[in-house]
């Protein structure tokens, strides 16, 4: 068995999980929710599998690298992110629910790394600006940050879901079923304080590499630009928190609006602006 044939079962066990957290709110199950969060354990260890085969593939070839250097190989490692961080958070906060939120874009992720026309799923050599020890940190730790940000974003539409139903006076299984609003609204705060976190290590450590690669350590490449762009917007929600004492359907917004800023930070700027970062292009 192949890293492609895990990383295919991997796609079709967070559809699944999808399907039954989906199922937890349409019809009101609290074991469709448990098979969800079952296939997601699942779906994580066969793709934790399949990333370490692909990794292994790549020596056998004689190219030996990472499996993080394209934007297939970046889609899988998101969804990973993605879905380790629900499940923790299931697994410490009973938040069960936030699968229904989280897994269809793990799901999406996987689908679009496979499916797509303009993503090759091939091992290839390492660009010369791509051969350093800096490549799994880098690479690491912002996909870290962005996995919680996505989650980040799952939990502020909830408040907003919630919030919607309460304002509404409507007492619907999907409203009960949801976390309370200061619960939603405290893990929402403390998933982008730990987004910060690696997002601002992803920076730092790109910076290092660029300064071995290129001979500087900031050029104003349009990645670079959009990932401080990104990362002002989550230092001023987390400052409007801490300073001005924003909580509840303003932070809500903030986390769906900073993770739009995450997504074209990784895809905007790969399909749109050209820049030393064109290597991450779908192709």
């Amino acid at each position: 068995m192949d890293s492609s044939t895990l990383l295919g079962l991997t796609m079709l066990a967070y559809l699944l999980s999808t399907a039954f957290h989906a199922g937890q709110l349409v019809f009101r199950s609290k074991g469709a929710g448990l098979v969800g969060l079952f296939l997601a354990v699942l779906g994580l260890l066969i793709q934790t599998a399949g990333i370490g085969l692909r990794w292994t593939e790549s020596y056998a070839m004689g190219i030996g690298h990472a499996p993080l250097t394209n934007m297939y190989e970046s889609l899988v490692f998101f969804a990973w992110c993605t879905t380790l961080f629900y499940v923790l958070i299931d697994f410490k906060y009973k938040a069960r629910v936030l699968g229904m939120f989280t897994m269809p874009l793990s799901f999406i992720a996987m689908a679009y790394a496979s499916f797509s026309g303009h993503i090759s799923a091939d091992i290839k050599p390492l660009l010369p600006a791509l051969q350093s020890n800096w490549l799994i940190a880098h690479v690491v730790t912002c996909f870290i940050g962005y996995g919680a940000f996505a989650v980040a974003a799952a939990l502020g539409v909830m408040y907003l879901v919630k919030l919607s139903s309460q304002s509404g006076g409507t007492n619907t299984y999907t409203e009960s079923a949801l976390p309370a609003l200061t619960e939603l609204d405290d893990l929402t705060h403390k998933t982008i304080v730990f987004g910060f976190m690696w997002l601002s290590a992803g920076i730092i450590t790109g910076a290092i590499w660029a300064n071995e690669a290129w001979g500087t350590y900031w050029s104003w490449d349009a990645k670079e630009t959009w990932s401080l762009i990104t990362w002002f917007l989550y230092a001023i929600t987390l400052h409007v928190r801490f300073t001005i004492g924003w909580t509840g359907k303003r932070i809500a917004w903030l986390a769906i609006f900073g993770f739009f800023a995450v997504l074209f930070t990784y895809f905007g700027v790969n399909y749109l602006l050209a820049g030393l970062h064109s290597y991450g292009t779908p192709g």
